[in-house]
């Protein structure tokens, strides 16, 4: 079953008094306020997919899955923004298949695809990072400056534990509460834990420069076989909260800072993910 949360402006009608904005409009916006020039991608950031030039309802989700697709064709989406769009770098080029299939139902009812990778996880305040640590209540967080094995400077966050978070235990309790998802954690729950470093998604791979933080734990999505020994033989926690889990909240995010600034009608349709 889909779990869905709406924002959209007051009115004291059943009409519709939810403003439009121009496709092209909203998408040069976009580039100037998540700074997509500003990093190299792993997929095209921005429009990828080209709908109707008047878009007066936005549906943001996570993944712009064939589910997330058919849930905006129910609520009557003009668009879609997500963090995880298509055509990534090694991706087959042909439209075949599973594409094939996204795309025809997009075309078909004229809906823009946005997706915003890298520059999502980057901004400051809106972007997956930040808004993890808000949900969190993580206490002086704030980007790197240092930008690990060529990564963009500012991928990787760090921050503390709050009053509730004291040990590893008690922070990954508080991660399945608030994400609601059981963290898998890699280290003694008895730790005392206080300075952290996180990066949302797939990211475990920075558990090196976690550890040249001098951070008690790090937590990202994911977790691959290497992470445990690096996580054991050097003594740092690790905390893989979910992929999906994390990276939910700077779309939703995005989303409602466009309504409040333009007025357009925006729904978050979260899309279950295990991972």
């Amino acid at each position: 079953m889909k779990a869905k949360s709406t924002t959209k402006p007051k009115a004291k009608t059943k009409t519709n008094t939810a403003k439009s904005i121009d496709r092209d409009q909203l998408s040069v916006y976009l580039a100037d306020l998540l700074q997509v020039n500003r990093v190299k991608d792993y997929c095209p950031n921005g429009l990828q997919v080209q709908g109707k030039s008047t878009i007066k309802k936005i549906v943001t989700g996570v993944t712009a899955s064939l589910a997330l697709i058919d849930a905006a064709i129910e609520e009557g989406a003009d668009a879609i923004l997500v963090h995880h769009g298509w055509f990534w770098k090694n991706d087959d080029v042909r439209v075949v298949g599973q594409l094939h299939t996204r795309l025809k139902l997009l075309m078909e009812h004229e809906i823009n695809l946005f997706a915003y990778h890298l520059p999502l996880d980057l901004h400051t305040e809106l972007g997956n990072n930040a808004q993890l640590a808000q949900v969190m209540g993580w206490i002086d967080a704030k980007a790197s400056s240092a930008a690990f094995h060529g990564a963009v400077e500012g991928l990787v966050w760090r921050g503390k534990t709050n009053e509730a978070q004291r040990t590893l235990g008690h922070l990954a309790r508080s991660l399945a509460s608030r994400l609601g998802r059981d963290p898998l954690v890699i280290g003694d729950l008895n730790k005392p834990v206080k300075n952290i470093a996180w990066c949302t998604g797939a990211a475990q791979g920075y558990i090196t420069e976690a550890i040249a933080m001098k951070v008690d734990a790090y937590i990202s999505g994911e977790v691959s076989e290497p992470t445990f020994h690096a996580a054991q033989e050097v003594g740092i926690a690790y905390i893989a909260a979910g992929h999906h889990a994390t990276e939910r909240y700077g779309i939703q995010a995005l989303g409602q800072h466009l309504w409040k600034k333009w007025g357009v009608e925006h729904q978050f349709i979260d899309i279950p993910n295990p991972i």
